[in-house]
């Protein structure tokens, strides 16, 4: 059950995660943010990355076998990089609907996979 818990908190995570990175360069493309400061939009960037770590420091630990979950840190990253690749393409799809996959991103994310296919083979 740590592993599905896991992977939840990690999808979580990444939501929050790419929000924080990415969702105020769509609040200046509709004008709401355009006459922030900087200063401020870290600020308001930071307030969102509170709430990934809330959900990516519980993943960690619940995860990790040291802490008696099922994954080595080796695979938790492995699948936190997949899952930060998935989340980005969907919200980029939505935010900003330009923004579209080619078959080189297609490529790199079926690599992803082989990735975390290779982690996960025994030793």
């Amino acid at each position: 059950m740590n592993g599905f818990y896991t992977i939840l908190l990690l999808l979580l995570s990444n939501v929050f995660m790419t929000l924080a990175w990415y969702g105020h360069l769509k609040l200046q493309q509709t004008g709401v943010s355009s006459h922030w400061p900087l200063i401020g939009v870290i600020a308001f960037s930071w307030g969102i990355a509170f709430f990934e770590y809330c959900c990516q420091v519980p993943a960690n630990r619940l995860g990790f076998q040291g802490n008696g979950g099922p994954y080595t840190l080796v695979q938790l990253k492995v699948i936190q990089e997949c899952i930060s690749l998935i989340v980005f393409a969907v919200i980029a799809n939505i935010l900003f609907q330009g923004q579209s996959l080619h078959w080189n991103h297609i490529l790199a994310f079926c690599l992803l996979i082989g990735a975390v296919y290779l982690v996960f083979m025994p030793s």
